[in-house]
């Protein structure tokens, strides 16, 4: 085995292991994500407008847009 092989086999052994870790690695607690509270605080003050885009074969588009 040459020293290209044996750096090839390193990257891809290294590679592997940390692919494992991300795998078996518990994710850190978010608060606001595992639970209800902050919910809240990422929605905006002012709504956002919903956007609805219809096409049929042959016919025109059409695109609505609706302010909630």
């Amino acid at each position: 085995m040459n020293w290209q092989q044996f750096i090839s086999l390193l990257i891809v052994a290294t590679t592997a292991a940390l692919f494992l870790r991300a795998k078996l690695h518990r994710p850190k607690f978010s608060f606001a994500r595992d639970t209800h509270c902050g919910c809240s605080g990422r929605q905006s003050a002012r709504p956002q407008p919903s956007v609805t885009l219809r096409k049929r074969k042959g016919g025109p588009s059409q695109i609505i847009v609706k302010m909630q």
